[in-house]
């Protein structure tokens, strides 16, 4: 929106023109979402707060967490509002990569909503039946799959990248619908099932978006996309200003969630935070990177297919508990040790991750 503006005012001073610089609006971008977060945070907390909207607490759990309850959720709206602001001042809402991957974390966001409306306000302890969130995450997911696919300008947009090999890559074809339906929902669902600590979610969030914006500038910038080795994809490069405003909006989440949480993101945040970043995943064309530096979201995913698994094999549980997080809890590990060495393990992956722009 601004980027129009700054456009008319260069034809009177020409200095103006620097808001044309990916690199000034992404930073621009974050300073943005982290000051409406600053903002806007502590009146959404009120709210919540003076409308009891508060976190329920499994009794089976670890028993540190039952001084949580009451504890104001559903304050990953101020993400969302921070990250949709941010962006359409910033971004170049000619783009169709900013439209489309804001619409999608935006309808995620409002799927989380409905699930946490449904349990912490109408006090419906199920929210969403598994069954309603699925429908609804896959029919936003493949919307997205087919749009991408069928609006594609050249072939590499819709192949197969493989990290640390050079100029290996498969010709995806229709494959590439189902997925990208799967990096985007399965990606939404792992931040979720992470989503269970103070700040345990949010910064691996903001460390990975932080990361594929760097991939996005080098995808879309022809010269570095040569010299590293990886796809060019035309305007892709558009989406350093979107991770920016996640980084700004997570950073500034992270402010009223860090150990002891004042608020909690709820649904209405992990969920759009996921799909967000699977959509960055796939329009830069780097699913494989993202299993990587999202590690952290892997692993929770896997201990619960794990866990469910082993018990209706077997009858035996191979985890204390699942997700991975309440594992080490019940081993004794104090809650901020786990979240740490969960974020320490992020940043490892992170940099495993953006070597494999050089390492090939």
């Amino acid at each position: 929106m601004l980027l129009y503006l700054t456009d008319y005012l260069t034809q009177i001073y020409s200095g103006f023109g620097v808001f044309r610089y990916l690199t000034l609006r992404s930073i621009l971008g974050v300073l943005t979402a982290l000051l409406i977060s600053f903002v806007v945070g502590p009146v959404i907390i009120r709210k919540l707060a003076h409308y009891q909207i508060g976190q329920m607490v499994r009794t089976d759990g670890p028993q540190s967490h039952l001084s949580k309850a009451g504890t104001p959720t559903m304050g990953g709206a101020m993400i969302l509002v921070a990250i949709g602001v941010s962006t359409l001042l910033w971004g170049d809402l000619s783009s169709r990569y900013v439209w489309l991957v804001l619409a999608v974390t935006l309808l995620f966001g409002i799927v989380g909503g409905v699930d946490d409306y449904k349990k912490l306000i109408l006090k419906n302890s199920k929210g969403l039946s598994a069954r309603q969130k699925f429908f609804w995450q896959s029919l936003i997911g493949i919307a997205a799959s087919v749009y991408l696919f069928n609006s594609a300008v050249s072939p590499i947009e819709t192949r197969f990248i493989m990290p640390f090999f050079k100029d290996v890559s498969l010709d995806l074809g229709w494959w590439f619908i189902p997925l990208s339906y799967f990096v985007i929902v399965g990606t939404s669902n792992a931040v979720n099932l992470t989503d269970g600590l103070d700040g345990l979610a949010i910064l691996p969030a903001v460390l990975v978006a932080g990361a594929l914006g760097i991939i996005a500038y080098a995808t879309g910038h022809a010269r570095f996309s040569e010299y590293l080795g990886i796809p060019y994809v035309p305007g892709v490069g558009e989406m350093v200003v979107f991770c920016g405003a996640i980084v700004g909006a997570g950073l500034g989440f992270l402010w009223f969630n860090t150990h002891p949480a004042q608020v909690f993101m709820g649904d209405i945040g992990a969920l759009a935070l996921g799909a967000a970043l699977g959509m960055l995943a796939v329009v830069v064309r780097q699913e494989v990177v993202l299993i990587i530096m999202g590690g952290v979201f892997v692993m929770e995913t896997l201990s619960v297919i794990m866990q469910v698994a082993s018990y209706k094999l077997t009858g035996r549980r191979i985890f204390r508990m699942a997700p991975l997080h309440h594992h080490f809890e019940l081993k004794g590990w104090p809650e901020p040790r786990v979240i740490v060495r969960f974020w320490i393990i992020t940043v490892i992956l992170v940099l495993i991750g953006l070597a494999s722009l050089k390492i090939r």
